[in-house]
């Protein structure tokens, strides 16, 4: 028998329903199966921090049940998550157990085993990943180890000795650490800053003119005697008065037409931290909802014929895609969409940090066929909306863009002073991957009046003065 230890029990589930027989039995730890004693720091400050581990209660019938698993298997398999930490939780599973290479063992009870391991990795909970791992095992990686280690430690030496003040300060149940302790510090800090900014009102003008045929066009006053308006605006509200009173029920003049074909790509396929921004902009999921979905989904759901994962590891940092998932993108398209809707070649995309783990994929569907509305009865409602929106963004990453036309035109009113007014009207010519993907922002469409000219009068109706005030909040105002 050979024997795989994962971290969850809903994981174990959904390996175990690939490998049904007695080659293989599939066990979880429940994570960690090792900690640092509540009752005391339980790190040597003066031996290079070293950390004291110990099985806690919770844990202690889990680790007697692996180690009689153990005692009985041909292999172990060790198939945590592929992060640091799952890395970590492999590492304890096999110093407590005495893999290989591996003895914290200290009585003549805990005998090490002394057995090889495999350590296996994989991207999506699927048979082929799964398989696919099994024929490529590695050792623990050790930097990944020491590097939760180094996480833990650090939480240990903050959270030990400043959490129990707050308790006496404040009050009971305050956490800090080492993210918690700093982020207070950056929010204090630039509250401060808020106190003592000083600040300013900007003022923008705009001008609704009428051309010929009594339709209305606006637009923003880019300059005045041929210098830029400086950004975000105009500081004098006396200067905008003068400006309004000079310009209202008076006439200007179309001095340029330009038509330019614009398009608009899409947006990279998931990591974690873009998971979760665009779960809360759409949905208003907080971050932990966000993970605690995507979990769900990447440990498996069952979809009438046993467990399978939905989705890739969704703690990345990573761009990458597979050429299997590109290929599949590709086939997906052309036979639901058309050909219209595929592009000649996969569009790749590449991390900017010099730390993103290529090796690891961007989260994406695992099969791009298993449509949303397919699986939707399998689904919880919160689950569902998260996976249409990974399986749409990963779509939409293999479709053309999207087209426009753009019709930008000028506007100069000649009174005292020279003004210049600028707008642009957008025409959608193609939807591009905003078919699957209506979340990105495309400019305004507008229809532009017909007939339009050079050198054609127009007449200014009104002249809008808008406000941006200290909040940095638009507001309009005629300021009567």
């Amino acid at each position: 028998m050979r024997l795989i230890i994962v971290e969850s029990p809903t994981k174990a589930k959904t390996i175990s329903h690939f490998f049904k027989g007695k080659e293989y039995e599939v066990v979880a730890s429940y994570g960690h199966i090792r900690d640092l004693p509540k009752s005391k720091l339980g790190i040597d400050i003066d031996d290079n921090f070293n950390p004291s581990y110990i099985i806690p209660r919770k844990a202690q019938k889990i680790v007697t049940g692996l180690k009689k698993k153990a005692q009985k298997a041909q292999d172990i398999i060790l198939a945590t998550d592929e992060d640091r930490e799952g890395e970590a939780i492999a590492w304890h599973i096999a110093s407590v157990l005495g893999l290989n290479g591996f003895n914290s063992s200290k009585t003549k009870k805990d005998t090490p085993l002394n057995k090889p391991y495999q350590r296996i990795v994989f991207h999506e909970i699927t048979k082929p990943a799964i398989e696919k791992a099994l024929l490529s095992p590695r050792e623990i990686d050790m930097n990944l180890v020491n590097a939760q280690q180094a996480r833990r430690v650090l939480d240990r030496l903050v959270g030990y000795e400043l959490s129990p003040f707050l308790w006496k300060k404040i009050f009971r149940g305050l956490s800090a650490g080492r993210v918690q302790s700093p982020a207070l510090r950056l929010i204090v800090e630039r509250e401060k800053e808020r106190e003592n900014f000083q600040s300013i009102e900007y003022f923008t003008i705009k001008g609704i003119f009428l051309e010929k045929e009594n339709n209305q066009i606006e637009a923003d006053l880019i300059k005045i005697n041929g210098k830029n308006i400086p950004l975000p605006g105009l500081t004098s509200q006396e200067e905008t008065q003068k400006i309004k009173q000079e310009l209202t029920n008076s006439n200007a003049q179309i001095i340029d037409i330009k038509q330019a074909t614009v398009s608009k790509s899409p947006l990279p396929p998931f990591t974690t931290s873009t998971l979760q921004q665009a779960a809360w902009q759409i949905y208003h999921f907080p971050a932990k909802k966000t993970m605690f979905l995507a979990q769900s989904l990447y440990e498996g759901k069952d979809l009438g014929n046993g467990a399978i994962g939905l989705i890739t590891y969704m703690r990345t940092d990573s761009l990458n895609l597979s050429p299997l998932a590109l290929k599949a993108a590709h086939d997906y398209l052309e036979e639901k969409l058309g050909t219209q809707y595929v592009l000649d070649k996969p569009r790749v995309f590449h991390s900017q940090s010099k730390l993103a783990q290529e090796a690891h994929e961007a989260i994406r569907p695992t099969d791009i066929f298993l449509e949303p509305e397919k699986i939707k009865k399998y689904l919880s409602p919160d689950e569902y909306k998260l996976y249409s929106l990974i399986w749409a963004r990963f779509l939409a990453t293999q479709m053309p863009e999207a087209v426009l036309n753009r019709t930008g035109l000028l506007i100069k009113a000649q009174q005292k002073n020279e003004y210049l007014f600028q707008t642009n009207f957008y025409q959608l010519v193609f939807d591009g991957f905003t078919k699957i993907y209506p979340y990105t922002k495309l400019p305004e469409l507008s229809s532009l009046p017909t007939n339009l000219e050079i050198n054609e009068n127009l007449f200014i109706k009104e002249i809008l003065i808008h406000l941006i005030g200290p909040n940095h909040l638009l507001v309009i105002t005629t300021l009567l």
